[in-house]
């Protein structure tokens, strides 16, 4: 989004595993990316935590599909996630997402409060982040796929959908 704040990183996030990460600690570790059209992938290869160099260093992945199909994929996670400290950086995996209001501020008229209203989050259980494993999370359907009133309202989707001829 256009909209900048400090606390839009800890409530908007696709994270497969957010942690107090250093890659500048070693030449071999890297945060790549490749975007095919079709699905946009970030693997973050051998990184380490700040101050626990010692434990070994973590290779996993994202990938975002066209589709709305997200894959994390882990292939290195030398300790259990439930073991990292989370005293400098928050310790997290899943998604999450937010939107920022600007309200005008009681206390002076011509400034505005910024207030970050969190919507969504889904969380992972972080015992269960190995190596070699994966979660995949599949979207599901939403009035936005329909192309008619005739399909929208024949829907059997879980929630009341309603056709608007506007969009």
């Amino acid at each position: 989004g256009d909209v900048i704040h400090r606390m839009l990183t800890a409530t908007q996030y696709i994270a497969p595993l957010m942690a107090n990460f250093n890659p500048s600690y070693s030449r071999n570790s890297t945060v790549q990316y490749l975007d095919n059209g079709t699905v946009f992938v970030v693997q973050w290869d051998k990184v380490y935590l700040q101050g626990k160099e010692d434990v070994g260093s973590f290779t996993f992945q994202a990938a975002l599909h066209s589709t709305g199909r997200i894959v994390f994929g882990y292939k290195e996670i030398p300790v259990p996630v439930l073991q990292i400290s989370a005293t400098q950086h928050p310790v997290k995996a899943g998604l999450s997402d937010a939107f920022m209001v600007l309200n005008p501020s009681p206390d002076v008229p011509e400034s505005r409060r910024r207030t970050i209203y969190e919507y969504h989050r889904v969380e992972l259980d972080t015992s269960r982040i190995t190596s070699l494993s994966a979660v995949e999370f599949t979207p599901l359907p939403t009035c936005l796929q329909h192309q008619s009133c005739e399909m929208c309202v024949t829907s059997e989707l879980t929630f009341n959908c309603s056709w608007c001829h506007v969009l």
